[in-house]
């Protein structure tokens, strides 16, 4: 049983070494998530009161939240001394996770709350650029992909919660016009 453990061990280890690999990394909108209850992230389609489905919560100054974020899927295929490994990355609103209160719905507060839309969206598309410019191997992919994962989910999570100290939720109007001005800027550089 050693015996058979090793050599597979070693095939594994040869294989891993000596195969060549091809990294695919890539948008898509084909995930298990609801489709009734998902919106993925266009740069040309902003979001629309009509998109937040979900109920308020217990009083408070909050007008509306966005329950957005990215995820990803990945496989990897090897046969012949090849190997290809896959990572799907998408970019997605909550409709039901997501909600207004009622005389809340100006466009200003759209646009405050579309810019957490876009948060979860540069975050996606830093976690592209790393893994485009890491080498990733079927050796490490088990570990590399989650780990640069959670760094940039812990970045978003750190620019949404930055957002809405600096803005005070969009309600200091000097500040909001800040981060409309950082977007404008940074969301052109993410390529779909």
């Amino acid at each position: 049983m050693k015996l058979v453990f090793s050599t597979l061990l070693s095939v594994f280890l040869c294989f891993s070494i000596s195969a060549q690999v091809t990294t695919n990394i890539y948008w898509t909108e084909q995930t298990d998530m609801s489709k009734p209850n998902t919106i993925y992230y266009h740069a040309d389609q902003k979001l629309g009161w009509d998109d937040f489905k979900g109920m308020p919560g217990p009083p408070s100054p909050v007008a509306a939240i966005t329950a957005s974020g990215f995820g990803y899927k990945a496989n990897m295929n090897a046969s012949n001394r090849k190997a290809e490994i896959n990572v799907a990355v998408y970019c997605y609103f909550n409709k039901k996770g997501s909600w207004v209160r009622q005389g809340k719905t100006s466009s200003y507060i759209l646009n405050h709350e579309q810019h957490h839309f876009d948060v979860s969206y540069l975050a996606a598309g830093i976690f592209i650029n790393k893994l485009k410019n890491t080498v990733i191997t079927t050796s490490n992919c088990n570990m590399v992909v989650p780990k640069i994962y959670k760094e940039c989910c812990d970045m978003m999570n750190k620019m949404q919660d930055d957002y809405d100290k600096q803005t005070m939720n969009g309600q200091l109007e000097d500040k909001q016009k800040k981060w409309n001005n950082f977007f404008a800027e940074k969301l052109p550089l993410i390529t779909k």
